[in-house]
């Protein structure tokens, strides 16, 4: 069986465990689904990985709760403990509000505030295990260049050496110029920690299918690194550009209506590069939930409408799979190549010399 073949394969396979793990919950709950509660259930983070639910039975791996209340001090423990109790040493999950989904404490007259949390939810365990996941390939691959070591590689080596200098050369080098090297290993480091968690994101079986890269929290990160790195490697021709461009005297004094446009300009590319990654990550999952969804608000048409739904369900699951999965790698691509691109421009030469 061929490579693609067995991707396809693998990607059938997830989607139909996907449909089958939704389904058995939505008939074990025995009342319409809501597609929209549906959908932002499976994309939020939450306290445990949520496998399945057979009978009345949830089939899910606890997760370490670490929380610091400013009355009685830290607190460890699995949120398994909600399972026994709603509420574990004065701490619970909250189910409406502003704080719904998270934890928060109950004091003596009832009142929630919410802790310092630092617990180890979904996206945090997808998100060690991803970069656990890129350290032992990045060092894999480092190992087998070991200094004195050149010899042709196979297999796994030469797929990623390959796949590295594709990204170092068709989008590092090209976009930053002459002192590349210098930004290389962030660039580098970028594009597989997105691409591995988009990836990740797809399996829709433990350890798959956290939200990662669909979350704000994390391409905000990733664009404030990039930002840091724009602006502190700024040479003088970059910021003179910002605070004294060469447009006529009228548009920068007294008025400084160029420098507060190019000022502002500072902030809204790596703004665009949050929203781009976060919107699209986060719409693909939203679209397969949705086509999955097709299979229950179907049910009470009769059985061939939803016999036939299913089969379109499926289909376009898997279609939109393999769009997943190139959207995958372009928006991993995207993010670099534009964070290269602000570089390059922040490493900008003097136009004349005197």
């Amino acid at each position: 069986m061929s490579r693609f073949y067995k991707i396809l394969f693998l990607i059938l396979v997830g989607v139909v465990t996907l449909q089958t793990t939704y389904a058995s919950e939505a008939q074990a709950a025995g009342e319409p689904l809501n597609v929209r509660e549906f959908i932002l259930e499976h994309i939020s983070d939450s306290y445990e990985w949520h496998i399945t639910k057979i009978g009345e039975k949830h089939i899910s791996i606890p997760l370490p709760i670490i929380v610091y209340s400013q009355t009685s001090g830290w607190h460890v423990f699995m949120s398994s403990a909600f399972h026994h109790a709603p509420v574990h040493n004065g701490f619970t999950i909250a189910h409406e509000g502003a704080s719904k989904g998270k934890i928060v404490e109950i004091d003596a007259a009832g009142k929630q505030t919410k802790p310092f949390d630092i617990s180890i939810t979904k996206n945090v365990f997808s998100l060690l295990f991803s970069s656990t996941i890129l350290i032992i390939i990045i060092l894999s691959v480092a190992r087998s260049y070991k200094k004195g070591s050149y010899k042709p590689q196979k297999g796994f080596i030469a797929f990623m050496e390959m796949f590295i200098m594709n990204v170092n050369n068709d989008i590092i080098k090209p976009c930053i110029g002459k002192d590349y090297k210098r930004y290389a290993p962030y660039l580098l480091t970028v594009f597989f920690f997105i691409f591995i968690n988009n990836i990740l994101g797809l399996i829709p079986i433990f350890p798959g299918g956290a939200n990662v890269t669909g979350n704000i929290a994390i391409t905000f990160v990733l664009a404030i690194c990039t930002f840091l790195i724009v602006n502190f490697s700024g040479t003088k021709e970059y910021w003179r550009e910002i605070l004294w461009p060469d447009v006529p005297l009228w548009l920068k004094a007294p008025v400084p209506l160029m420098p507060v446009i190019e000022l502002v300009g500072i902030f809204t590319k790596p703004f665009a590069l949050m929203i781009r990654l976060f919107a699209n990550m986060l719409a693909g999952h939203s679209i397969v939930l949705g086509l999955t969804a097709l299979v229950f608000v179907t049910v009470s048409l009769g059985p061939v409408m939803n016999t036939s739904m299913t089969v379109v369900s499926v289909v376009f699951s898997v279609f939109i799979a393999f769009v997943e999965l190139l959207v995958a790698y372009i928006q991993a691509y995207i993010f670099t190549m534009l964070s290269a691109v602000f570089i390059g421009l922040a490493r900008v030469e003097p136009h004349h010399k005197h």
